[in-house]
């Protein structure tokens, strides 16, 4: 993109012969603006665009008459250096013999008035020429102009750029730093010795996300340089996790109404910061309003179209200005230009007329002779005596991108003179001459100062700026001190380097304010964004049980692992609790005691059988089978003592096989108990005199080991193949980590539990049919009770089971266990020895065989 510098130059009056007419084979210049300039003839010209005033008066139009043409006020001195500095440039490029020789530069030079219009007034001007007519309608010869330097705003750049663009005319902005200008499709011809907004927005995020200011308010002018600003200042913004609090377009008609509601915002807003993409001339109406309602409190951050314009160092200002961040062109240094700036003198040239502007605003006086002149100019007084913006060399900043952009003009210009036949960027390798320009060439090169110039692919300048604070003067005026570089780096991007000690802050503790929509959020906590408010603004939650932060303004909190939970600050993760049914627990200790004190009973009824085992109610119940339940009945209670303590995978295979066989014993030796006392009536009668035989002691013992043994093989089977493990399961309670045993397979423990339930719904069945049966045979009546008894408590267990969370749900089994044992054993042996204890005497043949009778 180098080489679309250096325009194609002949097409332009070719082109431009649309605003002409062709009178008599010859083109007639159709009209004149009347325009404030400067003018220095020569070989070759070089055009100006610069904003010498503040305001455009435009006349009343009647629609009957030829308007007047608009009118300029409010004279700029700083603008008008950079007038002088392009004047300097080329004739020190004149005099100097290495550098487009035997070529005499010229410049035409126009006052736009930062107005829109007037922009492009000058601009067509420009690309006109002076001459009334001319004859060659060929359109050969050197074009009026060659190049332009300007205009130094970026809406006026636009649209010069997208007309002048299509006749490849070279425009070379100083002070136009609108993103939008790099698109090279739209704007081939443009280019810029100060770098894009782009980096300049960048440069101020990172010079703001420094002092940690998260919420900031905006405002910009209203137009493409502020439009454009801002845009790119949403963007990037983001990427730093910084929020706007309010954005405001500054318009050009300066409405006192607009000022005043814009004031309003900035008081309502909670932002400190204040960050303003705007020409001076917009920004003064508004600190005039805040000087007006004495408003401090507030961190200005200037953007480099009015971080170092002087219109604002007076010591009024300096209340509310003071300590102002601004980024800033970087300061350069022009050898020679104070001498030259003193040396004008005003000219009575109409074409010349801008130096008598200037010399009548400098010194207060007029060129005017007439009767109400006052103080009559004599073109005589002495520059050196003043102090202004003008003779003020020491903040070259604009007028050394100005000096820059004269310099690539004619060093484009310089390698296309010297170019070699053969050798050059034209079709057949041809070079340009004088009189038939054609596409120029690279720049890059280096100013007798020291400071590179080069253009990237876009036509953009090497981003670097100066980071200014405004500091009050020794005369409590506002004084501009450097504090900070912010350059591109190739490979780390741009890079900010502060003196923060160097910093002058405008607050009572002399510290960085604190801009945030929210306080920071502390460690245990995290950022909860606002619904329907910038992620800046935010809520601070603690962290959820489980997780921590151990960092301020986290947007999440870190779970902690598996085996860890969150302390009571939420910012540190310690081991859980472990949690499993222990001995040494109340619960633990309630649930051993019930199971050794039922395994005492089994014990006690025991001995009771055994010490009156030749007495007729334990002969008449069947002693073994008796004695076989309370055995079996001794396993269920002491099986508990298998499901206390913390799970171990012999304990977890054993509790519930243990569990399955000892209940399956004891509901078969009930089963067979039913059966016995069914055979037993039955063989009372002459129709089944036979019962007792096909149902004797070994067919009894047989049925029970038979039963069993369909228990063993499922146990054994359930082990074989998913066995149950220890398992830390953390779902019940996340914070406590609960030891269990999985049951390893569900198939596995439903057949265990279901061949449990089927042989006491059997065993119920039966006792059931058989309690009508004579008094004497009534143990159905108790074994009914027991089996009821049985079958409610596992009934009620399974949903009990499956909604007790942790050390519970073992503890609802072992109730269930505990509660089912306890029924039968009191359901089937506490009557009898109710007999056996308290009523001997009702203990014999008699009484048993007298209620036969009944």
């Amino acid at each position: 993109m180098w080489i679309t510098l250096l325009i194609n130059i002949y097409l332009i009056l070719k082109c431009i012969s649309a605003a002409v007419v062709l009178r008599a084979g010859a083109c007639q210049l159709q009209g004149r603006f009347r325009l404030n300039g400067m003018y220095q003839d020569g070989d070759v010209i070089l055009g100006g665009m610069f904003e010498a005033h503040f305001f455009t008066l435009y006349p009343e139009l009647t629609f009957r008459t030829e308007p007047a043409p608009p009118y300029c006020e409010i004279f700029s001195m700083e603008s008008f250096q950079n007038v002088q500095t392009m004047a300097f440039a080329i004739n020190e490029i004149n005099m100097n013999p290495n550098l487009l020789p035997n070529i005499i530069l010229g410049y035409h030079i126009h006052d736009n008035c930062v107005t829109f219009g007037m922009a492009l007034r000058a601009a067509m001007s420009l690309v006109s020429g002076i001459e009334e007519s001319f004859i060659n309608l060929n359109c050969t010869g050197p074009p009026p102009i060659i190049g332009i330097v300007g205009h130094p705003s970026s809406t006026p750049s636009i649209a010069i750029s997208s007309v002048l663009g299509l006749f490849r005319v070279p425009i070379v902005s100083h002070y136009a730093t609108c993103s939008c200008l790099s698109d090279r499709k739209k704007y081939p011809s443009f280019f810029r010795t100060i770098p894009s907004d782009a980096f300049q927005v960048r440069a101020m995020i990172q010079l703001i996300s420094h002092f940690g200011w998260t919420w900031v308010g905006l405002l910009y002018s209203n137009d493409d340089y502020g439009t454009y600003a801002a845009q790119s200042f949403h963007q990037e913004m983001q990427l730093f996790g910084i929020c706007i609090a309010f954005s405001e377009p500054l318009r050009y008609d300066s409405n006192p109404r607009d000022i005043q509601r814009i004031m309003a915002v900035i008081q309502a807003s909670t932002s400190r910061v204040v960050v303003v993409f705007s020409p001076s001339t917009l920004v003064i109406p508004l600190i005039n309003e805040v000087v007006l309602q004495n408003m401090t409190g507030r961190q200005w951050i200037a953007s480099e179209s009015w971080a170092t314009s002087p219109v604002f160092y007076t010591p009024h200002f300096l209340p509310f200005l003071g300590g102002t961040l601004g980024i800033a062109i970087r300061r350069g240094e022009i050898e020679g230009l104070r001498e030259f700036l003193l040396q004008l003198r005003p000219q009575n040239d109409p074409r010349n007329n801008m130096p008598k502007i200037f010399w009548e605003n400098m010194f207060g006086c007029s060129f005017e002779t007439g009767a109400q002149a006052k103080n009559v100019c004599t073109g005589q007084e002495d520059l050196s005596t003043t102090n202004t913006s003008y003779t003020d060399v020491s903040e070259l900043r604009a007028a050394n991108n100005v000096y820059k952009a004269v310099y690539a003009l004619a060093h484009a210009l310089h390698d296309l003179m010297k170019c070699e036949e053969g050798k050059g960027p034209f079709s057949g390798n041809s070079c340009a001459d004088i009189t038939n320009l054609k596409p120029w060439q690279k720049v890059n090169f280096s100013t007798r100062f020291g400071d590179h110039v080069s253009f990237n692919k876009n036509g953009d300048a090497l981003a670097i700026y100066d980071v200014m604070n405004w500091q009050p003067g020794s005369d409590r005026s506002i004084r501009i001190h450097t504090v900070g570089v912010v350059r591109e780096e190739p490979e780390k991007g741009l890079m900010l380097t502060l003196d923060e000690d160097a910093i002058y802050w405008n607050f009572e503790t002399k510290k960085p304010p604190q801009s945030v929509c929210s306080e920071s959020c502390p460690r245990g906590s995290r950022q909860a964004t606002r619904k329907g408010h910038p992620v800046c603004c935010f809520d601070c939650l603690p962290c959820r049980d489980g997780e921590i932060s151990n960092t301020t303004d986290p947007t999440k909190c870190t779970v902690c692992p598996d085996d860890f939970w969150s302390n009571l600050y939420k910012d540190q993760c310690i081991p859980k609790e472990v949690e499993f049914l222990s001995y040494y627990d109340p619960l633990g200790i309630s649930l051993t005691t019930a199971s050794l004190l039922g395994t005492c009973f089994c014990a006690f009824v025991m001995v009771i059988f055994v010490h009156h085992h030749n007495t007729p109610i334990v002969r008449a119940n069947n002693s073994e089978l008796s004695f076989l339940l309370l055995f079996s009945l001794k396993l269920c209670f002491l099986c508990v003592l298998l499901f206390i303590g913390r799970p171990q995978l012999w304990t977890c295979q054993l509790r519930h096989a243990v569990f399955g066989i000892s209940f399956v014993l004891c509901i078969s030796s009930i089963l067979v108990k039913t059966m016995v006392v069914i055979a037993v009536f039955k063989s009372s009668r002459p129709e089944g005199k036979k019962a007792m035989k096909w149902f004797g002691a070994a067919q009894q013992r047989c049925t029970i080991l038979v039963l069993t043994a369909i228990q063993v093989v499922i146990c054994a089977v359930w082990l074989s193949t998913a066995s149950p493990t220890p398992h830390k399961n953390n779902l019940y309670i996340r914070s406590i980590i609960v030891y269990e045993c999985t049951i390893g397979s569900v198939t596995g423990f439903s057949m265990l539990l279901g061949y449990i339930g089927l042989l006491a719904a059997v065993s119920f069945l039966i006792a059931f049919l058989a309690r009508n049966l004579p008094d004497n045979f009534n143990e159905a009546k108790f074994i009914t009770f027991s089996m009821l008894i049985f079958c409610a408590v596992w009934i009620t267990f399974v949903p009990a089971y499956v909604s007790s969370p942790g050390k519970y749900s073992v503890a609802v089994e072992i109730f269930a266990i505990l509660a089912s044992s306890f029924g039968l054993l009191v359901a089937i042996f506490a009557p009898k020895c109710y007999i056996i204890l308290l009523h001997p005497e009702r203990n014999n043949k008699k009484t048993i065989m007298g209620r036969e009778t009944h």
